[in-house]
């Protein structure tokens, strides 16, 4: 079995089918850790959820956002 490596493929060749990607909106990224960050603290306060609150913050550094 051979494998194709992007490397072995001219420049032009390789933009031609990919399309140009937006920046990562802020709202958009780390949709899990939002969401269990979100229902926990609708349902026991910020105070309570500091772990998942720190968890989403880290999802977002990690995707380059300066929180």
């Amino acid at each position: 079995m051979s494998t194709v490596c992007a490397a072995g493929v001219e420049p032009a060749q390789a933009a031609e089918g990919i399309q140009e990607k937006k920046p990562l909106k802020p709202c958009c990224a780390c949709p899990d850790t939002k969401r269990a960050r979100d229902a926990c603290i609708i349902e026991k306060g910020e105070e309570s959820c500091t772990d998942l609150i720190e968890a989403h913050k880290e999802c977002m550094r990690a995707l380059g956002f300066k929180i």
